[in-house]
């Protein structure tokens, strides 16, 4: 899978993101999310895809497994290159979710890959006792979804940095770890919780990153991210 940078298109319209990504002249790995998708619905997909970008598409899908399944039919169908649910909704969902997609995938297309949301980097140790009421660390919490997730067939997990190198020790190196929440030094850290620099989050093993408004909210948004490029490593 593409290992670039994902930017993340926390925008609200077609325009925004067709005026966003004129400035770009390389293809592009971006993340449409509710926001955008509930906005524009497939339509928004297909744009993205005729200006030549790969996209992961970040519903966090989480249902009974059948509803699962068949939501995972018809997303196949668009022709992204990410999708995911969440892993919280258990080893049964995730399963269905697999077989969705298996199923949904055109002849001659290739399956998107499939990866399960662990923990939002939005959430605290202390939230996560308190509200999930789960009573354990956050490290462990992380941990044991991303090896459910692992068992269950999928391809990987969304996590944060900070846990990227226990579970590539637990599920191994190939087992994607998409990690949110990166910001260049000094950047503000917004809603997130645990952030951390393009650089960390190499080193700590991460095989794909997310950044959003260091270089959406950006003043010159080509210059921030071939700054994240850089910092990264780009395709490796």
């Amino acid at each position: 899978m593409n290992t670039n940078p994902i930017i993340a298109l926390d925008l609200s319209s077609k325009a925004e993101v067709v005026n966003f990504l004129q400035q770009f002249n390389e293809p592009l790995f971006v993340k449409v999310g509710m926001e955008l998708y509930y906005q524009e619905g497939p339509e928004i997909i297909k744009v993205i895809k005729e200006m030549g970008h790969d996209i992961f598409l970040d519903l966090k899908l989480h249902d009974i497994p059948n509803t699962v399944k068949s939501a995972m039919k018809g997303l196949a169908k668009l022709g992204v290159n990410l999708v995911n649910v969440h892993a919280a909704g258990g080893s049964a969902m995730m399963k269905a979710a697999m077989e969705g997609l298996v199923v949904g995938t055109p002849e001659g297309q290739e399956r998107p890959a499939l990866i399960a949301v662990t923990q939002l980097t939005s959430t605290t140790e202390e939230q996560m006792q308190q509200e999930q009421n789960i009573q354990t660390s956050l490290d462990a919490s992380v941990l044991n979804y991303a090896i459910l997730a692992n068992s269950a067939g999928l391809d990987g997990v969304v996590c944060s940095v900070l846990e990227a190198k226990v579970i590539a020790e637990a599920c191994g190196d190939e087992f994607f770890k998409v990690t949110p929440g990166i910001r260049l030094a000094g950047g503000e850290a917004h809603d997130q919780k645990r952030v951390a620099t393009p650089q960390f989050a190499k080193s700590e093993g991460s095989t794909q990153i997310v950044v959003g408004r260091a270089i959406t909210k950006a003043e010159n948004p080509v210059s921030a991210y071939a700054t994240v490029n850089q910092l990264w490593g780009g395709n490796q």
